[in-house]
């Protein structure tokens, strides 16, 4: 029968054992005497006991309604506090949240986000993962990730996603040996801008963040030259397509967010790929999540 018990019971069984009167408790709900005494009558018929006895002009508890006098309190007390969405004061949080990003995302977003995050929310705990991509919209719904950090064309169907900023790409290429004997004159012939042909004669690094393709982002831009260009490597993140590029005499599009990297130069171009759009995803279920709406903002500041 326990289940039967309704929140606006408690009520009326708190106020009861408070005052001790019917006329008072009704006068502290609100009610009247006679919803007051009816709501008696359910409660003693759900929890199987008298509650209270008649004595003068008031009502004493039974041994039993004594007893549940805590746990009444308790439920009581919890539901007073319990937070609501759009009071929720994120300086006063205790929770955790999963954000998933790739390495790109790690080294340019996150470290200002997440110190913005402990200065104004100090409890909140983050816990970091590596971009998800086949499975991120499953992972969101059931709250196992709570906001992700990527490009826009990874962002699969049934997400939102909020554009932050559009990022460059800039071609490179190991740096020489200073002590190479030929340095300056590859040097000198590195000033001028590259043709595009000649650049698809290279052979190249591409990175594609969890999954397993030799097609790089910037295969459709090669193909609108009228070009082909010949991917010797594909890399999950852009850390590894950088040492595999500094230990080689291949080249790869690096961010120029994460520039510049030590033992990597620039290659300049005549032409250059576009840009591409770096944005934060989630499910609609935490829209309105005064934690999310926070590092969104944060990040839009950021980036304005």
């Amino acid at each position: 029968m326990i289940e039967k018990l309704e929140l606006h019971h408690l009520k009326t069984l708190a106020a009861l054992l408070h005052y001790q009167n019917i006329s008072l408790a009704a006068e502290s709900l609100n009610l009247s005497q006679q919803a007051v005494s009816a709501k008696l009558k359910r409660l003693r018929d759900i929890l199987g006991d008298n509650l209270f006895i008649r004595e003068g002009h008031g009502i004493v508890p039974t041994p039993y309604a004594r007893s549940i006098l805590p746990y009444v309190e308790s439920l009581i007390s919890q539901l007073n506090a319990f937070p609501l969405p759009a009071c929720n004061d994120i300086s006063k949080m205790e929770r955790q949240i999963v954000i998933s990003a790739t390495d790109y995302a790690q080294a340019v977003i996150l470290p200002k986000l997440i110190n913005k995050l402990r200065q104004v929310a100090p409890q909140v705990k983050v816990i970091v993962c590596n971009v998800e991509v086949a499975a991120l919209t499953k992972k969101m719904s059931q709250g196992e990730i709570d906001l992700a950090f990527t490009t826009s064309g990874y962002v699969p169907d049934g997400l939102i996603s909020t554009p932050l900023f559009i990022e460059r790409y800039v071609c490179v290429e190991a740096d020489l040996d200073k002590s190479n004997p030929d340095r300056l004159s590859i040097e000198k012939n590195l000033q001028e801008a590259m043709a595009v042909k000649d650049l698809a004669k290279r052979d190249f690094v591409v990175v594609n963040p969890g999954t397993a393709s030799l097609t790089g982002s910037a295969e459709a831009w090669f193909l609108q030259q009228g070009l082909t260009r010949h991917v010797s490597v594909s890399a999950p993140t852009f850390y590894m397509a950088q040492e595999y590029i500094k230990a080689s005499d291949m080249v790869g599009f690096m961010p120029s967010k994460l520039l510049p990297l030590a033992g990597l130069r620039v290659i300049a171009l005549e032409k250059s790929p576009p840009g591409y759009q770096v944005v934060a995803a989630y499910h609609a279920k935490v829209k309105n999540d005064a934690l999310i709406h926070f590092l969104l903002e944060a990040c839009l500041l950021e980036n304005s």
